[in-house]
């Protein structure tokens, strides 16, 4: 079963835990090629790094090592969100599980990608960059997205509700939420 088709599993309970800062960037990776250029997808870890490490969309910028990408997929590997396949020929290639692992569905899940890969933004910077990954219209059309995440824990609101309103991401661990 294809993973961009895969959206019956929102209802079921999530397997999300908090990532860390390099395991958020590799999973929003992952994630976001597979919608943007699905001919480079599943992805080797070379092209994770060259993914992880890209100085645009990206923030903060990161400057990842092959194994440090490769450390953070067994560790992706272990919590059940990334698995690796064979690729042609000898590589190793890896596959995101991020529908069922964060049971979202797919606009959910281009606007945590966006979040993953640049932090907090506000709402009308998510919109258009969510939106090229997955279509959405205007505001209006991001406002029930955004109380699913937020209603699923995976989003949080740092400022009140309104025009100018940012938000992030929930994946945070602990310490990194109370930086927010």
């Amino acid at each position: 079963m294809s993973t961009d088709t895969n959206e019956t599993l929102s209802a079921a309970p999530h397997r999300w835990q908090p990532l860390s800062l390099r395991q958020r960037r590799v999973f929003g990776v992952l994630v976001e090629k597979a919608k943007t250029t699905p001919d480079a997808y599943p992805m080797t870890i070379n092209g994770l790094v060259a993914g992880c490490n890209q100085k645009s969309n990206r923030e903060p910028q990161l400057s990842l090592s092959p194994e440090e990408v490769e450390q953070v997929l067994e560790e992706l590997r272990g919590m059940g969100a990334v698995t690796e396949v064979q690729g042609s020929g000898r590589v190793a290639k890896y596959r995101h599980h991020a529908y069922e692992w964060l049971g979202v569905e797919k606009t959910e899940l281009a606007v945590m990608t966006e979040l993953l890969l640049r932090g907090e933004q506000t709402l009308g910077e998510l919109r258009g960059r969510a939106a090229r990954m997955e279509p959405i219209a205007d505001m209006a059309a991001l406002k029930p997205v955004v109380d699913s995440l937020v209603a699923k824990r995976l989003m949080i609101e740092l400022t009140p509700p309104g025009r100018a309103q940012i938000i992030s991401h929930g994946l945070y661990k602990e310490r990194a939420l109370k930086e927010l």
